[in-house]
């Protein structure tokens, strides 16, 4: 009985350490549809992968409150780990946003209507602003890309941190720099070529281009960072 039921268990997990890929893929085909369908432009490329940023971050901070820990007191570092993270990279997402809107012309106020938030949650507010500028300034039928990306990082999430053990093996200051290599990585490229396109008029070949060096990208730092664990 154990001999007939060992290779179907092997392929079942054969299989499902494929799906974090194949939603990663689904998800960057997604924006490729749009180009060549929908007649998408440079800014809404550049600001969905902006917005994916959020999504990983979301994902960390999950990472970090359900990280395996040696002893019960350390589940009191995360009691200042989460918020400095929510704090530091909400303010560092939030001005990247800004960045990108500004490029193509689409700015507006980062504190928004209301008083300011105190001390350090003005950056978390500035984030939450900026959200909802990008949010607006995407149109309806491209909306659901983003739907897919928290659902992409989420099958990784389950997958490679809860179902394979990452959550065990990672530490809390690995946790903490994690989504910025990504970030420096990925939007460096992103942004040259948001640049480029909008320069030479967005022609959809360039579009296509870029759409393919992100998911390139993606791919890489995907299968780098779950090679053998966590890479950075």
């Amino acid at each position: 009985m154990m001999e007939r039921k060992l290779p179907q268990m092997t392929l079942f997990e054969k299989y499902l350490s494929k799906l974090p890929l194949i939603a990663l893929l689904a998800a960057n085909a997604l924006p490729l549809v749009g180009v060549l369908f929908f007649q998408w432009d440079a800014f809404l490329l550049v600001i969905l992968y902006w917005a994916e940023n959020v999504a990983v971050g979301f994902y960390n901070i999950l990472k970090m409150a359900t990280r395996k820990v040696d002893h019960p007191a350390e589940h009191l570092g995360k009691l200042f780990q989460i918020p400095f993270f929510t704090i530091h990279y909400g303010g560092f997402t939030g001005i990247h946003g800004i960045f990108v809107l500004a490029m193509f012309g689409k700015e507006g106020d980062v504190f928004g209507k209301g008083p300011d938030w105190p001390c350090f949650l003005a950056f978390v507010q500035i984030l939450f602003h900026t959200i909802a500028q990008a949010y607006h300034a995407i149109p309806p039928n491209a909306r659901w890309v983003i739907a897919a990306m928290f659902v992409s990082h989420g099958i990784s999430f389950g997958y490679n941190y809860l179902y394979k053990g990452e959550y065990a093996r990672i530490s809390g200051e690995k946790l903490m720099m994690q989504p910025y290599a990504r970030i420096v990585v990925m939007h460096i490229a992103i942004i040259f070529g948001g640049f480029l396109t909008v320069a030479l008029g967005s022609p959809i070949g360039l579009l296509v281009m870029l759409v393919i060096l992100k998911t390139t990208i993606d791919v890489a730092l995907h299968k780098r960072q779950h090679r053998t664990g966590p890479a950075f």
